[in-house]
């Protein structure tokens, strides 16, 4: 029987930690702990993720990048840049992460569930084909997509609502016509990507949508950009399923960013995901978490979203 909504975890997520930074286990906690406390929530089923494993990052990664990670976690760990830290155990849960991605996908594309929602981390949408950048170590995002394509997906749109810009994400597919990938983030802001003249590969010319947006965006006019631009595109696209990188870290009560957003939007945001599977992909979504660094922002954005999610009718 299909469900309206599934979620996942990867319960190796507190391993992964470095004291004092902002991509935290608390996260996913406080997340935890809001879907438990509310019972219109804390029925959803979880999937039964698989196990982690080096084949799922392969697809999107090169080898060298791979063994990077995991030789850095080997040694006991250390920092690819600034940003991006790795201990002793980070490689086994962001390969964790990766599969728990992949079981969403599989999900979603077998018709488990109408949508899954991925409560992992360490993020992805920053790791590019050959580095780890910006809190993220695999690209989880990506590697959602090509588990999809495998299992019949033709073409896939994502949609990055990350408060920055998923240049990762970008990168591996700019020259995948399969692929539709769409953000809105602040710009100019880290990591400095995303100009809305950046529209695809010379393969893919019109396979990337961005959408910068200026410090000081409410969620009023975030969502009408969203209805201009990103709404037209992903319908012409056509896709099989949506994959939506869902940062939360344009909540305006979020520390290291500076857009308006508020519960009410993320829920707004939701709503629209929804209307194009309906037009699109015959319901299918898949959610993987992203940003997000104020606790209570963060886990009441995720409820309000859920709550639409888990409501579509079967």
């Amino acid at each position: 029987m299909t469900v309206p909504l599934a979620l996942a975890r990867n319960s190796s997520q507190a391993q992964h930690y470095a004291s004092g930074h902002p991509e935290r286990p608390d996260r996913v906690l406080a997340i935890l702990r809001r879907i438990a406390s509310d019972p219109a929530l804390r029925d959803i089923p979880w999937l039964e993720p698989d196990r982690g494993n080096a084949e799922l990052a392969l697809l999107v990664h090169e080898p060298e990048m791979v063994l990077a990670v995991q030789e850095m976690s080997r040694r006991g760990g250390g920092w690819f840049d600034a940003d991006t830290y790795c201990n002793g155990e980070s490689y086994a849960v962001a390969l964790d992460a990766a599969a728990c991605a992949a079981r969403a996908a599989r999900a979603v594309m077998s018709d488990e569930a109408v949508s899954a929602f991925a409560v992992v981390r360490p993020p992805g949408h920053h790791a590019t084909a050959d580095r780890p950048m910006g809190f993220c170590l695999f690209n989880n995002a990506a590697v959602a997509v090509r588990v999809a394509q495998l299992a019949g997906a033709r073409r896939v749109a994502v949609v990055d609502v990350d408060v920055h810009h998923g240049n990762g994400t970008q990168a591996i597919f700019d020259d995948d016509r399969s692929v539709l990938y769409c953000s809105l983030h602040q710009y100019p802001f880290w990591p400095g990507t995303g100009a809305a003249g950046e529209h695809g590969g010379v393969n893919a010319p019109g396979c990337t949508l961005n959408v910068p947006l200026d410090a000081g965006t409410d969620g009023a006019t975030w969502l009408s950009r969203f209805d201009e631009l990103v709404t037209p595109a992903v319908d012409n696209f056509e896709p099989d399923l949506i994959l939506v990188s869902a940062g939360y870290d344009a909540h305006a009560r979020d520390p290291l960013a500076e857009l308006l957003l508020d519960d009410a939007a993320y829920a707004a945001i939701a709503e629209r995901v929804v209307a194009l599977a309906a037009r699109n992909t015959g319901g299918r979504s898949v959610w993987l978490l992203e940003g997000g660094y104020d606790l209570d922002a963060l886990s009441a954005s995720v409820a309000a979203q859920l709550s639409v999610l888990s409501a579509v009718r079967v």
